[in-house]
């Protein structure tokens, strides 16, 4: 059984639904999106579909700045919210949604197993959360990130400072998308609690990464940096696997590459271990 639901914030709302298995008390994984993606990304609701029918329930939200509204769930459409978007946000946005099922499914899942998973930048906002909320009991991480600081820092950040804004090339809808010079001043004032390196060293959660060897997006050193900061991580490398586990949008189910069963099965395993 799949609940939507909003919640409201002070400045937009959170988009979520989630996916109940038909007995109660089950453990609960929180799925967060990563960079120019959205809850319902091509395989999403398939990998959400696949964890509660082995008894894990599934919710997955959109970012409230991510850039998708009501009208156009499925688009980046509000360009200005994008522009604003920040990671003080994206991590109060998962504070929030924790906090929501905490209140909302009490009855419905077993809070004790509350557990995060999360993809490319949507693993990074996990691990920080993760390290900051004793309420997450085991983190999964999917083609993450392993360092905010050197996708920032750089000899265009002057640039971006002068212009106010740089752009960020969508290759599936040919959008240029805004991303203002607030995001790098958000960084700069909070970079301490930013650092993943920090944050994973600081893990005594469970943890395990999945990750493609062939990954164009973010490499699979990455991973391995991941593996090295947390001792009691286990890594798990998958071949000829690019960043979105051989999957696209829109999907279908007909075309579920044998990669992303790879990475949904390892992660379920590892999660009802």
């Amino acid at each position: 059984m799949r609940v939507h639901d909003i919640i409201e914030t002070k400045k937009r709302p959170i988009f979520l639904d989630v996916n109940l298995t038909n007995e109660t008390k089950n453990p609960l994984l929180i799925f967060s999106h990563g960079f120019k993606g959205f809850k319902d990304w091509g395989p999403f609701n398939y990998v959400s579909d696949s964890f509660v029918k082995n008894g894990i329930n599934f919710l997955k939200f959109n970012f409230s700045h991510n850039g998708t509204t009501a009208k156009k769930p499925f688009d980046i459409d509000d360009l200005e919210a994008f522009g604003q978007n920040n990671f003080s946000i994206e991590l109060n946005d998962l504070q929030t949604v924790i906090d929501w099922s905490v209140r909302k499914l009490k009855t419905k899942v077993d809070l004790n197993r509350i557990y995060l998973l999360g993809h490319s930048r949507g693993g990074g906002i996990s691990i920080i959360k993760g390290s900051e909320d004793q309420r997450i009991k085991k983190i999964v991480s999917w083609a993450s990130v392993s360092d905010f600081e050197k996708r920032l820092v750089n000899e265009k950040t002057d640039l971006w400072k002068k212009r106010g804004v740089a752009y960020v090339f969508n290759k599936r809808t040919n959008q240029q998308l805004p991303l203002y010079y607030q995001f790098y001043e958000d960084y700069q004032r909070n970079k301490e609690r930013f650092s993943i390196p920090k944050a994973s060293k600081s893990l005594k959660t469970p943890f395990l990464i999945v990750h493609g060897k062939d990954d164009e997006t973010v490499s699979f050193e990455e991973a391995s940096q991941l593996n090295r900061f947390i001792p009691h991580s286990k890594l798990i490398a998958i071949k000829n696997c690019n960043h979105v586990f051989n999957t696209s949008h829109p999907f279908k189910v007909c075309n579920v590459s044998k990669e992303l069963k790879i990475a949904i099965n390892e992660s379920i395993i590892f999660l009802k271990q």
